[in-house]
C-alpha cells in the first residue's frame, strides 16, 4: 500500500475503546510476556499494573530546530529585503509538512519499517507475536516488533530526555527511553496506541520522519536531505530516500558521514527497495537503477555543517556570535532568561537583525584592508561599530579577526573575542578611547551654561590633584602631570581648544567642573567600561583612560547627532515563532540624555573636527567627529556621527604596546589607517541613510556664563591685580612693551578687555615703557617745508631715522615743487625714535630710477 494513499486512523483503536486497556494489556503479556517469564523472572501481574498506570498518550511536540538570523540587505539585486547570515542550532533539524516530503521517503519509511503501518493500531499483534516466539527461543529480548508509532514514542521519549535540565537527569532519563526491557516495550506499546487515537497516520508518519536522527547532530529528512545530498526532503531520488532511511535503525553503523558505513547503509537500501518493489510503490526498472547506484563518495554531495557563527556569512559572523550571546536579553523569547536561552535551544525561530550588509560589507572590507589580520609582529586589532540615532539599531559590526570559536581553532588570523562588545557579550576587556572621551568634558562643560568662546588655559603643566573636584571619590592627592601632543601653549577658546584637541584646555575645563558629573555624563549615553566596572573618575580619565567598549561610544556619538537622545543599542527588528506567529523584536528604549541645546552647540563644536578629517567622505552629509591617540599612539580612534547615524572605528593593540603610528597597511600610515576605514563606511552609511544639518548652537552656549575680562588698560600693576583676582582670575605680570603711555601702566591684556573667559583662567597684563612719541605735523598743507626744514622739525623732535626723500612729480608750476607733500608714518602716530620716517617731495620733472 502507498505512504500516499490518504492516510486514516486505525481500526484498532476504536476497539480499544471498546474492550479498554487492561484487556490489551492481557493479549499483550500473553503474546510477548507469558513466553518469556522464564527467562527474566517477570511477573505478569507487574507488568499489567504498569500498563494500566501508564498515561494513554504523549503528544507530538515542536522538535528542536534550527534557528535562522537574517540581516538587512538591498544590494546585489536581492529583492526580498533580508538575507540569511547564520544557522544556529542545537539539532540541525527543520521540520517539513507531509506535502513536502517526497513519495519515495515516505514510502521508504512505511515499506521498510512498518509494512502494516496502514492496518494497525499502533501495535501490529502478528509481529508482537513473532517477536515473542524469538526472544525465548533466544533466551533474551532481542527484537519488540516496534510500529512505527512505537518508534515515534521512544523518540519523543528520547527527546525529552535530552531536553532534561542537568546532564545527570539527562543520563538518566536517556537510559531509561532506550533501556532494553519489556516494560519499556509495553510503555511504548500503550503509548502508541494512544498516539494512534490522537493523531492521523499522516501526522504520526510526518512526525517520525520530522524526529528521526540520522548520525552527525542531523535530525529529520529534511536536514538529512540537505546534510548527504544538498536537497530538500521534497526533491529526494529513490536511491537518496532508500539511503536515508536506511540509517535511522542504526545511525552508528549506517550514517552516511563515514565511508566505513556506506557498505552496511547500502545492504539496508538495498533491503528497503525490494519492500518498495514487492508492495508495487516503485517499478521493476525504478529498483534496477536505484539497486545499481552505488552508496559511496560519487553518488553523495554532503553540505558541511553550517551551525554557528563560525559557519555564517563570512561579513557577519561576529554580528551572529553577539545576536547568540544575546539571547538572555530578548523578551520575545520568554518571559526570564532561562525561559529565553531553553526557547532558543528549541529553535524554529527566524531573527530579523538589525545589521545592514549594504554598510557592513564595505565597512568589513575595509576593516580587512586597513587592519589586517595576517599581522604577525604584534596583536594589530580593529572594530567598527554604527548605531542609528534615535532608534539604537545597531548597523555595523566589523572586527578584523575571523571569528571562530570552534574548538580546533581556525589558526593566528582567527579570533573568538568581539572587540566591540563587553566581557559578557564577546569576551573583550575593552580599549582606551583617548580622546575621543573629551566629549563628556565638553557636554558637562555646556551643562553647566559655560560657552565654547570661553578661554581657558592650554598649557600642558602639573596641578595638584587636590585643586580638582570629585563628589563620586571625594579629593585626589599627589599631582596630575600632563602635557599636550604637539606642545601647544597659551590661552584657547573652548571651540579651538577643541578642535584642535589640547589636553591642557580639558584640564582647565575639568577644573571648572566636577569629575563625578562628567562621568555620569557619560554613563547616560550609555558609555560602559568592557568589565562592567564603574568608570573611573581620576583626573586622567577626562582624556580617555577608561576601557570602554567600541559599540557604547558608537552610541554616545549617535545620541549627540540624534539631538541629545539615547537609544540603547539593539540587534533584533522582528521575529518568527516556530508555529509562524509574528513577534515583535527588541523595544526601543531611547531619553533624552543631553538637551537639544546642548547637543546642537557640540555638534557645531565637532564639525570643525570632522570639516578637514580624512575620514569625511566629503558627499554633503553634515559630519561631527572627533579623534582619539592614547599614550603611545597604542590605541587610536576616530568617533563620528550625522544626525542618522554614529559610528566609532578602533584601530589599535588588542593586547600589547606596538606603537600603530610606525605602523602602514595597504600604503597608509598608521595614523590614517582608522580614517581609511571610516571613509568607506561613512559612504555606504550616508547613501542609505542620509542626515541633515545640524540644528543651530544655543546662542547661550556660545558665550556662555563666564567672567568677562575688565579694561584695565591705563592702571599700574598693583591696581590691576586685586581687581583681576578678585573677580576670580589669575593674575600674571607679562612685562613691559613699546608704548607711548606713561612707563608702567598698563596697555593691554591677554584676553583682551570684553572677553568672557572662564573662572580660573589667566589674565597677563603688559606694562608700557614710555617709549614711544608722538610724529610732528611737517606736511601741513603741502606747500611750506622743504626736505630740509621738515628734517630740522623731526631732528629736534627727537627722531633720528630720516630717509632719503621721496619723490612725486606735479605739473610745472605747481607751488608744491620743492615741497614735502607727504610722510610716512602719519602725522600724531606714536612710534619709536628710532622707527624710520619717509618723507616725498614733489618736483616737475620724472623721478629718477
Amino acid at each position: 500500500m502507498s505512504a500516499q494513499k490518504s492516510p486514516r486512523r486505525g481500526a484498532f483503536p476504536a476497539a480499544v475503546g471498546v474492550i479498554g486497556f487492561s484487556a490489551i494489556a492481557g493479549l499483550l503479556v500473553t503474546v510477548m510476556v507469558a513466553p518469556a517469564l522464564a527467562v527474566t523472572g517477570v511477573t505478569a501481574s507487574s507488568t499489567i499494573g504498569i500498563f494500566d498506570s501508564l498515561p494513554e498518550y504523549v503528544t507530538i511536540d515542536q522538535q528542536p530546530e534550527r534557528n535562522e538570523i537574517y540581516a538587512t540587505f538591498a544590494g546585489s539585486g536581492n529583492t526580498g529585503g533580508y538575507y540569511k547570515i547564520a544557522t544556529i542550532y542545537d539539532q540541525n533539524r527543520q521540520e517539513v509538512p507531509y506535502e513536502q516530503i517526497s513519495k519515495f521517503a515516505l514510502d521508504a519509511t512505511v515499506n521498510g519499517e512498518d509494512r502494516r503501518f496502514f492496518e494497525h493500531g499502533g501495535v501490529d499483534v502478528a509481529s508482537v507475536v513473532r517477536a515473542a516466539i524469538g526472544n525465548v527461543a533466544s533466551s533474551d529480548i532481542e527484537s519488540g516488533a516496534s510500529t512505527l508509532s512505537m518508534q515515534l514514542v521512544k523518540q519523543i521519549n528520547v527527546q525529552r530526555a535530552l531536553e532534561e535540565p542537568t546532564e545527570e537527569a539527562r543520563k538518566a532519563a536517556y537510559a531509561e527511553a532506550i533501556a532494553t526491557s519489556f516494560d519499556r516495550k509495553l510503555r511504548e506499546m500503550k503509548l502508541a496506541i494512544g498516539l494512534e487515537k490522537r493523531y492521523t497516520k499522516k501526522e504520526i508518519l510526518t512526525a517520525y520522519l520530522n524526529i528521526a536522527f540520522f548520525g552527525s547532530n542531523t535530525y529529520g529528512i529534511q536536514a538529512a536531505s540537505q546534510r548527504y545530498y544538498s536537497v530538500d526532503a521534497k526533491d529526494l531520488t529513490l536511491h537518496q530516500a532508500a539511503s536515508l532511511i536506511a540509517i535511522v535503525q542504526y545511525p552508528g553503523q549506517r550514517s552516511l558521514d563515514d565511508p566505513e558505513n556506506y557498505a552496511a547503509n547500502e545492504e539496508r537500501r538495498d533491503f528497503i527497495l525490494g519492500q518498495m518493489l514487492a508492495e508495487g510503490n516503485i517499478t521493476k526498472q525504478e529498483y534496477d537503477e536505484a539497486y545499481d547506484t552505488p552508496v559511496d563518495d560519487t553518488t553523495l554531495l554532503p553540505s558541511s555543517p553550517t551551525s554557528g557563527c563560525t559557519f555564517a556569512y563570512s561579513h557577519a559572523k561576529w554580528f551572529c556570535d553577539y545576536v547568540v550571546k544575546s539571547v538572555k536579553d530578548f523578551e520575545f523569547l520568554g518571559a526570564n532568561p532561562e525561559e529565553r536561552k531553553a526557547n532558543w535551544k528549541r529553535g524554529g525561530y527566524k531573527v530579523y537583525t538589525t545589521l545592514d550588509l549594504d554598510a557592513q560589507i564595505p565597512a568589513q572590507d575595509a576593516t580587512w584592508t586597513y587592519a589586517p589580520n595576517t599581522e604577525t609582529a604584534f596583536s594589530l586589532g580593529s572594530a567598527t561599530a554604527s548605531v542609528q540615532g534615535g532608534t539604537g539599531r545597531v548597523l555595523v559590526m566589523t572586527e578584523n579577526m575571523i571569528f571562530n570559536d570552534t574548538l580546533e581553532g581556525g589558526g593566528p588570523t582567527t579570533s573568538a573575542v568581539n572587540y566591540n562588545t563587553s566581557f559578557d557579550y564577546g569576551g573583550s576587556t575593552g580599549f582606551q578611547p583617548g580622546s575621543t572621551y573629551k566629549l563628556f568634558t565638553l557636554l558637562e562643560w555646556l551643562n553647566q551654561n559655560k560657552g565654547i568662546s570661553e578661554r581657558v588655559l592650554g598649557d600642558g603643566r602639573t596641578i595638584p590633584g587636590a585643586q580638582f573636584t570629585d563628589s563620586c571619590n571625594g579629593p585626589w592627592g599627589g599631582d596630575v602631570k600632563f602635557k599636550n601632543n604637539a606642545g601647544e601653549r597659551g590661552i584657547y577658546d573652548i571651540r579651538v581648544g577643541t578642535v584642535q584637541s589640547v589636553n591642557g584646555v580639558f584640564f582647565s575645563m575639568a577644573l571648572q567642573l566636577d569629575l563625578c558629573k562628567i562621568k555620569n555624563v557619560a554613563e547616560s549615553l550609555g558609555i560602559e567600561r568592557a568589565d562592567y566596572g564603574p568608570l573611573q573618575t581620576n583626573p586622567a580619565s577626562i582624556i580617555g583612560t577608561n576601557e570602554v567598549t567600541p559599540l557604547s561610544m558608537a552610541g554616545a556619538y549617535a545620541a549627540v547627532g540624534a539631538g541629545g537622545v539615547y537609544c540603547k543599542p539593539i540587534i533584533v527588528d522582528r521575529a518568527i515563532a516556530p508555529d509562524g506567529t509574528e513577534l515583535a523584536g527588541q523595544a526601543k528604549q531611547c531619553r533624552q540624555a543631553i538637551s537639544p541645546e546642548v547637543a546642537a552647540t557640540a555638534a557645531f563644536v565637532l564639525e570643525g573636527v570632522a570639516a578637514s578629517s580624512a575620514s569625511n567622505p566629503n558627499d554633503g552629509v553634515p559630519l561631527l567627529g572627533k579623534t582619539g591617540t592614547t599614550d603611545g599612539a597604542t590605541q587610536t580612534w576616530f568617533a563620528a556621527a550625522t544626525t542618522s547615524v554614529g559610528t566609532v572605528v578602533w584601530v589599535g593593540n588588542s593586547i600589547g604596546f606596538q606603537d600603530i603610528l610606525r605602523t602602514s597597511y595597504a600604503d597608509v600610515a598608521g595614523i590614517r589607517l582608522r580614517h581609511f576605514i571610516m571613509r568607506p563606511t561613512l559612504a555606504a552609511l550616508n547613501a542609505k541613510y542620509g542626515g541633515n544639518a545640524f540644528p543651530e548652537p544655543s546662542q547661550q552656549l556660545l558665550t556662555g556664563s563666564g567672567l568677562e575680562v575688565p579694561d584695565v588698560r591705563g592702571r599700574t600693576l598693583e591696581q590691576a591685580k586685586p581687581l583681576l583676582e578678585g573677580i576670580g582670575f589669575v593674575f600674571a605680570d607679562g612685562g613691559q612693551v613699546d608704548s607711548e603711555a606713561a612707563p608702567g601702566t598698563i596697555v593691554s591684556t591677554d584676553p583682551s578687555p570684553g572677553t568672557r573667559s572662564a573662572k580660573g583662567v589667566t589674565i597677563t597684563v603688559f606694562t608700557s615703557r614710555g617709549n614711544k612719541i608722538k610724529v610732528p605735523d611737517v606736511v601741513e598743507d603741502g606747500e611750506t617745508n622743504d626736505y630740509a626744514a621738515a628734517s630740522t622739525i623731526l631732528l629736534g623732535a627727537g627722531f633720528t631715522n630720516i630717509l632719503p626723500a621721496a619723490c612725486v612729480v606735479v605739473p610745472g608750476g605747481d607751488p608744491k615743487i620743492g615741497k614735502v607733500t607727504a610722510m610716512g608714518p602719519d602725522a600724531g602716530t606714536f612710534i619709536l625714535k628710532t622707527d624710520p620716517i619717509t618723507l616725498t617731495v614733489a618736483q616737475d620733472t620724472p623721478c629718477g630710477p
